[in-house]
């Protein structure tokens, strides 16, 4: 009993350490998983912010460039704009010049007329250009945005897909380790009920030896009793008959 005592104890002590070790296997395993996890989310953090900021300066320097074309283009069309105005003012000039029947104070009120016509329809015009590089402009910055914003979407969306694809692995690597750990604590409780088992048969056979010992013994000692007995009748034997022939003999 007491050797089964033991060994229950002893068992159960390498059961405690067992589990024991597998727990640390455990919290072992979800310290990794959380620090991955944490490594993942810094490194998408980092990569979003470098998106970020390669995004601003692509769409500044985009912005820029249209402005300076628009601002180049606007340079050659008042440049085109004096040309045309110098020529055409030359041109009235020298017509009202062959003209001697009119006289100069109408000449310069119809040149200051055609002065005023020039300049409104030139500002018209610059004025026409300047809506429609407006509209260019904010209708490309919004496709660059636009572009950028779809570029972020699937940079966002493949930074959620490493995420799962992370953190299913990790699921998986656990419910292996799960299984892993199922199957040791069973093999060491079935090792554990067979070395029970064991010392309990061999004390039951143990128990039984004694016991047949014993009886083996005590059959042995009741033998020799019996066979002493035997011999001391013998011996006294010769005497008995002596004493009932003596018997006899007083009778007759």
């Amino acid at each position: 009993q007491k050797q089964l005592i033991a060994l229950e104890n002893k068992l159960k002590a390498e059961m405690d350490e067992h589990r024991l070790k597998l727990q640390k296997e455990v919290e072992t395993q979800a310290n990794n998983a959380y620090i991955e996890l944490e490594k993942l989310a810094k490194r998408h953090a980092v990569q979003t912010e470098k998106e970020m900021k390669t995004a601003l300066a692509d769409e500044k320097k985009f912005q820029q460039q249209i402005v300076a074309q628009q601002k180049k283009e606007l340079t050659t069309f008042l440049d085109t704009q004096k040309k045309q105005y110098k020529l055409c003012k030359e041109k009235i000039k020298e017509e009202m010049n062959e003209d001697h029947s009119t006289p100069k104070k109408e000449k310069q009120e119809r040149l200051s007329k055609h002065k005023e016509n020039m300049q409104h329809s030139q500002a018209e015009e610059e004025a026409h250009l300047l809506a429609q590089q407006r509209v260019f402009y904010e209708r490309n910055c919004r496709a660059f945005k636009r572009k950028v914003m779809i570029k972020r979407h699937d940079v966002e969306q493949e930074q959620i897909r490493e995420e799962l694809n992370k953190k299913k692995t990790q699921k998986e690597m656990e419910h292996a380790m799960l299984i892993r750990h199922d199957e040791s604590t069973q093999e060491l409780e079935q090792r554990q009920l067979k070395t029970l088992q064991k010392l309990r048969m061999d004390l039951i056979r143990l128990q039984h030896q004694t016991e047949l010992e014993n009886q083996i013994e005590y059959n042995n000692r009741r033998e020799r009793e019996l066979h002493r007995k035997h011999v001391l009748e013998l011996r006294q034997q010769p005497k008995n008959l002596k004493v009932l022939e003596l018997q006899i003999k007083k009778q007759f």
